[in-house]
Formats: C-alpha cells, sequence, structure tokens
C-alpha cells in the first residue's frame, strides 16, 4: 500500500494501472475510520483490482459553526485501517492541494439538497458535491463506494453522476451499526458515556417506526409521533428532524404509499447523529 499526498502522484499511479488493465473502487472519507468505512473498502475489493481510499476533512461542508477544527483525525490508525483491508493506495491530501488560492469554481445539485440535512445544513452538499467531483476527476475510478447512513449524500452523489455523465458507478452499501444499534460514525467519538447510552434511542425509534409499519400503519404523522416520543423520553436527545420523504424526489410523504426514505438528525448533547431507514412498497 502507498500512501499519497499530491494530485500528480495519484495520477501518475493511475495511469499505470491503467494501462496495465485494472479496474479501480474509490472510497471517500474524511478518516478517523472505523468499521463502516472497512465494509465499503471490503465492497471495493470485491469489484476492483486496485482500491484507493481518499482521507480529506473538507472544509468547504462545513458551517461556520460546525465541527471542522474538532473533527476527530488519526492518519496512523486510518493506515493500518487500510492495510487490514487491502487497500492499494491511501491519498491524503491537504486543503491547499485540493483548493488553490484561485479556487472560485463550484458543482451544486439542486432539488434534493433543499430537504432534510440540505435544509438544515446551508451549502453542506455544495461542498460534498464538489469534492467528490474533484476526487473523481483525480482518481478516475470506475466505481465509487457510499455508505447508506448517509442516505441524502448517496442519493445527491448519484444524481451528479447522472446529471454531469461520470462515467463511474456508485455503489451504496448497508450501514453498520453497533451491537446496540447505534450506526457507526465518526463522530460518535465525540460522546461521553453517558451519551453513548442515551445515542441508542436512534435506533429504538427507528425500531418503533418499523414495527408499526410492519402492523400495517401507513401514516406518517402517527409514525413520526412514536418516534418523537421515544427520543423526547431521553434527556440528553434533541429531534432536529425527523423525516419522510420519497425516496426517489425527496419531497415530503404523509402516507407510505410509495418507497420513502425515514430519515432522522438528533444532537446527543451537542453531538448531531443522523440515521435512517428506507421503506420500499410491497416489501
Amino acid at each position: 500500500m502507498i500512501v499519497v499526498t499530491t494530485i500528480a502522484q495519484v495520477r501518475e499511479t493511475v495511469k499505470a494501472w491503467r494501462q496495465a488493465g485494472e479496474t479501480i473502487g474509490l472510497v471517500p472519507t474524511m478518516g478517523f475510520l472505523h468499521e463502516g468505512h472497512q465494509s465499503l473498502m471490503a465492497e471495493a475489493k470485491k469489484n476492483n483490482h486496485k482500491v484507493i481510499v481518499s482521507i480529506f476533512v473538507n472544509p468547504m461542508q462545513f458551517g461556520p459553526s460546525e465541527d471542522l477544527a474538532s473533527y476527530p483525525r488519526d492518519l496512523d490508525s486510518d493506515t493500518v485501517a487500510c492495510q487490514q483491508m487491502g487497500v492499494d493506495m491511501i491519498f491524503c491530501p491537504t486543503v491547499d492541494q485540493m483548493y488553490d488560492s484561485y479556487f472560485n469554481s463550484m458543482v451544486d445539485v439542486d432539488g434534493i439538497t433543499q430537504a432534510l440535512c440540505g435544509q438544515k445544513r446551508p451549502g453542506h452538499f455544495k461542498g460534498v458535491c464538489t469534492v467528490v467531483s474533484k476526487l473523481f476527476n483525480i482518481t478516475a475510478p470506475d466505481r465509487a463506494y457510499f455508505g447508506q447512513k448517509d442516505a441524502q449524500q448517496l442519493a445527491v452523489i448519484k444524481r451528479m453522476v447522472n446529471d454531469l455523465n461520470f462515467d463511474i458507478e456508485i455503489i451504496g452499501c448497508p450501514i453498520i451499526r453497533e451491537a446496540d444499534g447505534l450506526a457507526k460514525s465518526s463522530r460518535n467519538s465525540y460522546l461521553s458515556p453517558q451519551e453513548r447510552i442515551a445515542a441508542r434511542c436512534l435506533f429504538e425509534a427507528i425500531q418503533s417506526a418499523q414495527k408499526l409499519i410492519q402492523q400495517g400503519e401507513k401514516s406518517v404523522d402517527v409514525i413520526n409521533t412514536e418516534m418523537q416520543s421515544i427520543i423526547n423520553q431521553q434527556p440528553l436527545a434533541k429531534i432536529d428532524y425527523i423525516e419522510f420523504v420519497d425516496l426517489q424526489t425527496f419531497k415530503p410523504v404523509t402516507r407510505l404509499t410509495q418507497d420513502s426514505l425515514c430519515a432522522l438528525a438528533v444532537f446527543i448533547g451537542k453531538t448531531r447523529l443522523i440515521d435512517n431507514f428506507i421503506y420500499q412498497q410491497g416489501r
């Protein structure tokens, strides 16, 4: 495995791989890697000759009051995690390498970015799409792998790739959870022991919603009320949003009569956690 920091190094290596007829899978990350990221690497390893993991805490997708400065970083541990999974290259550029002093171009997907986290975090997805576009252009992968935990991000990237005719297959991979159901996230490291216990309420709310749906409940208001009730029982939790949206358009739905995404964002103390599940008609 090689660790490179410059765009020129990536392109030189990728050119050699291409000349040898090898396919490339990309796993874009912001580092502080965990089993969820490793599951993406494993999937990439199955379907490609070479796997690149990018590690870059992208300042463009953080708002002024968000956790850019405190976002967890540990390149040594990340390197070990990638070696364990047989990754071929880690690309960990500096901010200056990705955004020079004259940088002034953005990629902005409209429509589905106006809901959920896009509404709560203005400019976030513009930053995501811009950096992912750059990573696609730098690494020239055949396939790129994203986690379902960030369901809106996955949908936005798929839309961008379709709209801008990137010749890349986008692969969504299942949420990886802790034993008690909490979705694995780099931000889980922010949680105190008491907050970590409180964070279980997200998955408990999801399980309760899924049970109601299995019993035949179609009213989003009824399901949403149940989820809110469970989370509000936890004093350390504060709901940012719980919403049901059409899986294609991300417009709100009031009844589960089509494929839908239930997405929630909840503050546990000062830490904002997200989770979701998909309802598919007839399944």
